[in-house]
């Protein structure tokens, strides 16, 4: 699934050029300031910004052996590979990905992607991507 933004939406805030969502590998944004950031699908997942995970994190953090839910990343229920069901714009600010283990509470705002970025170089490119 591809979907094309030809403009900025909001002041202050940079809104992405070009979404690209490949359900079985990742997001990659083509950001207005040339930088391409790139976001497994586990990753994206594991970093919803939906409370539940925000307060799952927080308890990771105080607590490493801290147990996860069991639906948590568990794929597709039939123990297949997680994998983003559909993605859907939401207003001028925002994405909400469904993933195959029907998780689907996270907002993730054009603010929130760009502070999560790793740095990951989408597959098949050789160099680049990430924020600068």
């Amino acid at each position: 699934m591809s979907l094309v933004i030809e403009r900025a939406y909001s002041a202050g805030v940079e809104s992405p050029l070009r979404i690209d969502l490949k359900k079985d590998l990742g997001l990659t944004i083509e950001w207005q300031d040339g930088v391409v950031s790139y976001f497994p699908i586990g990753y994206l997942r594991r970093m919803s910004p939906s409370a539940d995970m925000r307060q799952l994190r927080e308890d990771m953090k105080k607590n490493p052996l801290t147990v996860l839910p069991a639906k948590t990343f568990a794929g597709s229920g039939g123990g297949g590979a997680l994998r983003a069901s559909t993605a859907e714009l939401v207003g001028n600010y925002a994405l909400r990905v469904t993933f195959s283990d029907g998780h689907s509470t996270g907002i993730y705002t054009w603010t929130y992607l760009r502070e999560i970025d790793r740095g990951d170089v989408p597959p098949g490119v050789a160099s680049g991507g990430g924020t600068p």
